[in-house]
């Protein structure tokens, strides 16, 4: 679209149905680049993908034609997709139903930048589901505490 112009910042969360630890070491790197690829497809722009074994944040410059929720269905269908073709782990992977996405004003990308990339070290201290409830609280989003995951099997 000519004149045009945006500057749009998301972080989007998502988790592995089950909060299943099925992202290991062995697949996490090869996981997250098929991720970014997948926002570029859109013609979004990754600036950071990174997670844990159970969860995944991704860091993007959203393009105004492209709405949240199909890029997310692109995104996780595909790579859902992905990951069991060609099995990179050792049971059927599937994301869990839903996602978190936020957003971020250009002063703000340095910090969540670093929060993206130290997640290893992060979790250390903080489990997902309270990394993810304090999101939540943080943006003031109204959420019921027992819908926020499908159970546990």
């Amino acid at each position: 679209m000519s004149n045009t112009f945006h500057q749009v910042y998301i972080q989007a969360v998502f988790a592995v149905k089950y909060r299943e630890s099925l992202i290991t070491n062995d697949c996490k790197s090869k996981i997250l680049s098929v991720i970014g690829n997948l926002i570029n497809e859109t013609g979004c722009k990754t600036i950071i993908v990174n997670g844990t074994e159970d969860h995944v944040h991704c860091l993007l410059a959203l393009k105004p034609t492209v709405s949240v929720s199909d890029l997310m269905k692109v995104v996780k269908g595909k790579s859902s997709k992905y990951i069991n073709d060609y099995q990179l782990t050792k049971y059927k992977f599937e994301w869990q139903e839903g996602y978190g996405v936020f957003s971020y004003s250009k002063s703000h990308i340095d910090a969540v930048y670093k929060y993206i990339a130290n997640q290893e070290e992060h979790h250390k201290k903080q489990n997902f589901r309270d990394e993810y409830s304090s999101f939540l609280n943080k943006y003031d989003v109204k959420f019921d505490e027992r819908r926020i995951f499908e159970k546990l099997i």
